[in-house]
């Protein structure tokens, strides 16, 4: 029997190795598997297969939350992949630990993965294999909501395997006090990474914020703490359960839930000769344009109960302290009238001193963004906290047409990274399109705000065209946020301006952020 099966697999082999490795290559994760077993040469041609990164992702809109699970765990392991990390995107009426449970099911425990709701996805369906984007509508009636039927459910999995780098889960955990412990997140992540590469600066982090947790200090303190060249971006504002080797939050176990979770991906020092670099690329289409003067704030109210703060402030150069419906008044003037106002925000400069634990302080400045909620004739209301007397801000608005141009202009990256690379399948290429001989551009991840998309543009896919035009049939999945997280510059929203130009901006309002992925093959052995 073992002599059959053997002079089988030798047969098979005369076909030659191009065409078996294109067979291999389209196997189910599962088969491909067991298909090393069969003889050396396959299993050489297998491990060959999987020395390559790959990102699959699914998106299914079934109205049964086990179906639309299945349907996403049975697309992305259609074809081979080693799972390194798993990503799920929920629609609000799914239940979120049951979802949980069944994608850590399919699974197993040792492999991290990260369960969200969002308030919208991008991918490819897994029925249709058509792109879909897809907004949940959202009520604060329950039984509204739950009678908006198949509409409002579905649910997006991603799935990666990036060879050459190891790939951690760490959560922000918190006191009884709700107080955030930053620093310990920070040299958790230091430490983890100098294990795993020898920097104590990994290559990205991918972080997952809870919806009630000011994340703005922990990215002020990420920024700060890592390396330029280190990619941090994420959802800034969503409900999540996660699960590490590690690092586990059951749901049923309240005294172990997180702020925040940070999917962290560092360089093996320890990959195997032959494997080639995978590398990522961010970029940042804005949504909001300058409005008016600079202002400087003067009296600052902190309301920590609902989250807000009360100020008045003075126009820069000027000595009259104003009041917030006077400030409201003169941008309303700037914007032709109330009538015509959108969604308003300050966008505020803040010069703070910081450090890590015992680390001698530095200072730093950060640009971040507070949504406007009204003025009267003591006060200008935003939300959020951390303002300071003295500190410098202006007004933005929502602009759809600014951000259409920045769609054009993240195009035209693409366009020009396309040229630096090739992303096209060849007889070398792996099944999602990875040419093994040639720089190659092999996925791409969205994070959007919520306040885009079809009502805010017109039209669907504006955000998603300038990946999907240049890399056609590669790997591309998303969700709409409440806030965007990418590390970036205050010149981002003021082009031209030198004024702050030093301020980094981490969290943003109706902007995407784009995550690329791209692999450069290692140089041949000789």
């Amino acid at each position: 029997m073992e002599k059959q099966r053997q002079k089988s697999a030798a047969t098979i082999d005369m076909i030659g190795e191009d065409l078996v490795y294109n067979i291999l290559s389209n196997l189910p994760a599962a088969a491909c598997a067991s298909a090393a077993c069969v003889s050396r040469s396959w299993n050489l041609i297998i491990t060959r297969l999987l020395s390559l990164p790959k990102l699959s992702s699914s998106l299914s809109l079934n109205p049964n939350l086990q179906v639309a699970v299945n349907d996403d765990v049975d697309k992305v392991l259609a074809s081979p992949i080693r799972p390194q990390f798993v990503i799920a995107s929920i629609d609000p009426v799914f239940d979120l630990d049951e979802a949980h449970r069944l994608i850590t099911g399919r699974f197993g425990s040792k492999i991290p993965v990260i369960t969200s709701i969002s308030q919208g996805i991008f991918g490819q369906d897994a029925t249709t294999n058509e792109f879909e984007e897809v907004q949940w509508d959202t009520f604060e009636d329950d039984e509204a909501h739950a009678g908006l039927g198949n509409e409002n459910q579905g649910a997006l999995l991603t799935v990666g395997f990036f060879p050459g780098l190891t790939v951690d889960l760490i959560p922000l955990s918190k006191t009884r006090g709700n107080q955030l412990m930053i620093d310990d997140l920070v040299l958790s992540i230091r430490e983890r990474s100098s294990s795993r590469s020898g920097s104590a600066s990994p290559m990205g982090i991918l972080l997952f914020s809870d919806e009630d947790t000011d994340i703005k200090p922990v990215l002020e303190k990420l920024d700060y703490a890592f390396s330029t060249e280190t990619v941090i971006v994420g959802d800034g504002g969503s409900q999540f359960l996660y699960q590490g080797e590690t690092a586990i939050n059951p749901s049923n176990n309240k005294g172990s839930s997180s702020a925040a979770v940070a999917l962290l991906f560092s360089r093996d020092r320890g990959k195997p000769p032959g494997v080639g670099e995978t590398q990522f690329h961010v970029m940042l289409s804005t949504g909001i344009s300058p409005i008016g003067l600079t202002y400087r704030a003067v009296s600052v109210r902190e309301r920590p109960k609902d989250y807000s703060t009360w100020l008045t402030a003075k126009r820069e150069a000027a000595r009259e302290n104003l009041d917030g419906q006077t400030i409201l008044d003169q941008i309303y003037d700037e914007l032709g009238g109330h009538n015509h106002c959108p969604a308003l925000y300050v966008g505020v400069t803040k010069r703070r001193k910081c450090s890590i634990g015992q680390e001698k302080p530095s200072w730093i400045s950060m640009h971040e963004f507070h949504e406007v909620l009204r003025g009267d004739e003591e006060y200008l209301y935003v939300h959020g906290v951390g303002i300071r007397s003295g500190d410098s801000f202006r007004f933005y608005r929502a602009n759809s047409e600014m951000a259409r141009a920045s769609c054009n202009n993240i195009a035209n990256s693409f366009r020009r990274l396309k040229q630096d690379h090739n992303y096209q399948s060849d007889d070398h290429a792996n099944s999602n399109g990875l040419d093994v001989h040639k720089k190659s551009v092999f996925g791409g991840m969205m994070f959007a705000c919520c306040g885009r998309g079809k009502l805010f543009f017109g039209q669907p896919n504006v955000d998603a065209s300038p990946f999907l035009e240049n890399f056609p049939g590669v790997t591309f999945s998303g969700t709409y946020c409440a806030g965007e997280i990418a590390r970036g510059e205050l010149s981002s929203y003021e082009q031209g301006s030198q004024e702050h130009s030093s301020a980094h901006c981490c969290l943003h309002v109706f902007s995407t952020v784009y995550l690329v992925m791209s692999y450069i093959p290692a140089l041949p052995q000789h």
